[in-house]
């Protein structure tokens, strides 16, 4: 059944052992397509993924969790975890919410979580798209490692808005933010006011504990572990995405993949996305 109308999106919490994990869904829960779950890039929160789940939704049920400490989940367990562990995190939440078979989307950090569930899970998982996915040299990710994600101090004077709006914005303009120079100008500029601020309002909520899932995923090994991946793959990427740098280099490490050169509007990528899901499921 095809509902040409944008899907409503509802929002609930669900509990696993570190405490609530906060989810946004939309669409038909009653359809032969299994559901879609989508992972969220850092920093922010599941509210980025809004405009995918509103047409993607349209057709089958799309279900998209705040990463633990990021949005309105709860934090991690601790401060010393990997990146094995938030997609557990992910995994325990998805088994409370009573779903088995499913397909899965990651973009950014959400990247690397699908890659861990679908190498956790290859039966349940029927079909991946993986949207944006980096592949840093060893220096530069060391260097990455070091100064991407900013530190943060709670403060009487409200610093750390100031702080974390700067670092919201400045990614929009530079890449990486902290090298604010013409050569790492990014083309794409700021977005309107409206989603800079709602952006920066997740941020906010994990000021306390958002780098935790960022430094894992920035920390990640995909050349290791990408090659693992057993499932229907897409590896996509909008040609003004910061990470279409290392697009040649992602294809070479799972070269089974089917590949997609995107032009970033919504548009152009839920049709490359659903007919990759609904070829998929028909193979």
């Amino acid at each position: 059944m095809q509902n040409n109308a944008d899907a409503r999106v509802r929002r609930g919490f669900v509990e696993i052992a570190e405490g609530q994990v906060h989810y946004r869904e939309a669409g038909w829960q009653h359809t032969a397509k299994p559901p879609l779950v989508m992972f969220h890039a850092s920093p922010a929160s599941a509210l980025t993924l809004e405009p995918l789940l509103r047409v993607l939704g349209r057709s089958r049920r799309v279900i998209a969790a705040d990463t633990l400490g990021n949005g309105d989940s709860a934090a991690p367990a601790s401060d010393r975890v990997d990146l094995a562990y938030f997609a557990g995190a992910h995994m325990r939440a998805l088994d409370a919410l009573g779903i088995a078979a499913c397909d899965l989307y990651g973009t950014h950090t959400g990247a690397n979580i699908a890659i861990e569930v679908a190498i956790a899970r290859p039966a349940q998982v029927g079909a991946m798209i993986l949207d944006g996915v980096s592949l840093y040299g060893d220096d530069e990710q060391a260097d990455l490692v070091a100064n991407y994600v900013p530190q943060v101090s709670i403060d009487a004077q409200g610093s750390q808005f100031n702080r974390l709006w700067h670092f919201v914005r400045d990614a929009y303009l530079f890449w990486p933010w902290y090298r604010q120079d013409a050569a790492h100008r990014r083309k794409g500029g700021l977005p309107d006011a409206q989603a800079l601020h709602d952006k920066a309002v997740e941020v906010f909520k994990g000021a306390r504990t958002f780098h935790l899932a960022y430094r894992a995923s920035l920390a990640y090994r995909k050349k290791e572990r990408l090659p693992l991946v057993r499932v229907p793959t897409l590896i996509a990427c909008a040609r003004g995405d910061m990470l279409f740098e290392y697009f040649e280099q992602v294809r070479a490490l799972l070269p089974t993949a089917q590949f997609a050169e995107t032009d970033g509007t919504a548009t152009e990528t839920t049709r490359l996305f659903q007919a990759f899901l609904d070829g998929a499921r028909q193979a």
